[in-house]
């Protein structure tokens, strides 16, 4: 049986605070204020809901006093509360005339508001059920002395963060944390909607990324929601991501291409019969990203790629891990540490010629505003960041995700990295840093020309750090292209990665720290890590996680060791090496054996019979 406090726990958890004291202001449970006078007498004033009660009238109340399920006071806004109504069905959400204030919710809600309208500004908040997934609600805003609230629609059927409610009010852009859990969950259910529709794994991406580049036009953002027909939304879109494109200084034929994905989907009938307003409607889409993922991409203090990362996991769920779509999302956590040893700051120029969704220059792009002052923000925005992308949908999600953070989105070009004009030009914008993850097992073209390419549009003196496969490390393989490498460059490092750091795909990989044009000298020492423990853990539906908060810890550690190049049995080595040698770090590294377990030798044994059984030597195991 659904009982009332799985809705109110379920309301805390969305709103990200608890009962009490919060970073933000303070959550007053079943009306006891006796704290803050003010509340205090307005719900005494209030009294009970009684059964029945237009909101006009003020006569009603029963006896007692009045107890909303959550009053939310803030700390830098003392004029503006939150009050929240829960009821433990969807049945009993809202009455037609809102005038049964004990029996539903946004009825019992906008009863509260209208007392403490009189002397705030009230956000009446009304949540139905106890099923996250399906789940009613919605919000109003009563302004201090008014007659009549106002439905905030952007939120209905979504649960914000307090403050959020604040800035949805306001008029500003919403921020919140990064949620993984978040992403995932709309993911699949993005993902299952548009398949039941027939949207085309092509177009799905354009979709998403067509979407939020469109909620950057001001005009389409604010109107979108009293739009009156499912055709006008979808003009609507094609001419806000014309506008935004345009000022974008993107090239009219790929906002043609965009616009005509959306032109197609605007002829998908399956989709224009759903209402708009309804659930998994096309308004429905927008809302959930300009309310859910927009603001963890706007979120100041993220490095995080949030739309690379809902993407993802939202291709999964078309099968397989996403590979074969062009997405192998590079961990957040790689991304940062290879920013670090690349040591991205405020007067970097970066350029990732693989780029992707477009995770790298968002981590890079964080970094590089720190102790950045205003003047140097905008020409980093400008100036600092560069990318090449091939695959459409995939170049679309990068301007997204650049257009959205107010950067750089003219610089992200569509287009082969190996084309001589792009080359050219990005040749001309003195880069002094690139950080790919190149497509892994092309027909035509290795990872390490790949690899090649970057350093060859670097400064004199540029650092490229790049994740390669192993094989790329190993001196019997692409010798041309190795002996090509260390003419023009020198290897500064190399770190040896956990096996399973792009689980669930198998590849093992190393990172590679290259000087750009300065020849390799092999007499000097390339300094080796062997970074197989970053502390990250599987979990079930989660896949892998620092769950124990280990990372930064042993991000720091790795840094240290490379920067003063340490030798520590187990875990570094330095060594001269060239093209026909080994660049791995267990070719050089001296075991640290009083680190040694039982378990060690164990696991040791057991993987070798893993491999020679998966080799078929079968003379070897008898």
């Amino acid at each position: 049986m659904a009982v009332e406090q799985y809705t109110e726990s379920i309301t805390l958890r969305e709103m990200k605070c608890v009962v009490g004291e919060n970073k933000f202001g303070y959550v007053f449970p079943q009306g006891d204020v006796s704290s803050v006078d003010k509340i205090e007498q307005l719900l005494k004033k209030a009294g009970g809901k009684p059964r029945e009660c237009d909101l006009e009238d003020f006569s009603k109340g029963g006896k007692g006093k009045a107890k909303p399920e959550y009053v939310i006071t803030f700390n830098d806004d003392i004029n503006t509360v939150i009050v929240v109504e829960c009821k433990n069905t969807v049945k009993k959400h809202c009455s037609e005339k809102f005038n049964r204030p004990s029996v539903y919710a946004v009825d019992g809600a906008l009863y509260y508001a209208k007392f403490l309208k009189q002397e705030y500004n009230v956000v009446a908040l009304a949540v139905s059920g106890t099923n996250a997934d399906n789940i009613k609600a919605d919000a109003f805003y009563w302004a201090k002395n008014q007659e009549m609230y106002t439905v905030l629609e952007k939120a209905k059927d979504i649960i914000l963060e307090p403050q959020n409610y604040i800035e949805l009010v306001r008029g500003n852009k919403l921020k919140k944390a990064y949620s993984l859990d978040e992403i995932r969950n709309m993911a699949i259910d993005m993902h299952n909607s548009l398949r039941e529709i027939k949207v085309t794994e092509s177009h799905k991406p354009i979709f998403i990324a067509g979407i939020l580049i469109a909620l950057n036009d001001e005009d389409f953002s604010k109107s979108y929601s009293s739009l009156t027909s499912y055709k006008l939304v979808m003009q609507n879109i094609q001419n806000a991501i014309e506008n935004v494109l345009k000022e974008s200084d993107i090239k009219s034929s790929r906002i043609s291409y965009i616009k005509q994905v959306f032109s197609t989907l605007q002829d998908n009938t399956k989709f224009a019969e759903i209402p708009l307003g309804h659930s998994k409607s096309i308004t429905w889409y927008i809302e959930q990203l300009e309310m859910k993922i927009k603001p963890m991409m706007d979120y100041a203090d993220s490095t995080v790629d949030a739309l690379g990362v809902f993407y993802h996991e939202f291709i999964k769920y078309s099968g397989g891990d996403g590979s074969g779509l062009g997405i192998v999302l590079t961990p957040q956590h790689l991304t940062e540490f290879m920013c670090d040893l690349a040591d991205v700051n405020k007067n970097s120029r970066v350029v990732d010629i693989c780029c992707g969704s477009g995770s790298f220059l968002v981590t890079a792009m964080s970094k590089m505003f720190k102790g950045a002052n205003p003047d140097e923000i905008e020409n980093i925005r400008k100036n600092g960041l560069y990318g090449v992308e091939f695959d459409d949908g995939l170049y679309t999600l990068a301007i997204a995700n650049m257009i959205i953070r107010k950067d750089g989105k003219s610089n992200i070009f569509k287009g082969d990295c190996f084309n001589r004009d792009i080359t050219d030009e990005l040749r001309e914008k003195n880069i002094n840093i690139g950080l790919i993850n190149p497509p892994y097992s092309q027909k035509d073209v290795v990872e390490l020309e790949f690899v090649e390419h970057l350093l060859d549009i670097l400064t004199v003196g540029g650092i490229g750090v790049v994740v390669v496969p192993m094989s790329c490390a190993i001196g019997t393989k692409y010798k041309e292209i190795r002996e090509r490498l260390m003419e023009k460059n020198t290897l500064k490092a190399v770190f040896s990665m956990p096996d399973d750091i792009f689980y669930p795909t198998g590849t093992n990989v190393c990172v590679m720290v290259w000087e750009a044009h300065t020849p390799h000298d092999s007499t000097r020492e390339t300094f080796f890590g062997y970074c197989k423990d970053d502390g990250f853990v599987k979990r079930k539906k989660l896949g892998r996680i620092d769950a124990l908060g280990k990372w930064e810890s042993i991000e720091r550690e790795w840094l240290k060791l490379y920067r003063n190049r340490d030798v520590v049995d187990g875990l570094s080595a330095r060594h001269c090496v060239s093209y026909k040698d080994e660049w791995l770090c267990e070719a050089y590294m001296q075991t640290d054996y009083t680190s040694l377990t039982q378990e060690d030798f164990q696991q040791t044994i057991n993987d070798y019979l893993a491999y020679l059984v998966k080799s078929g030597d079968k003379d070897e195991i008898r």
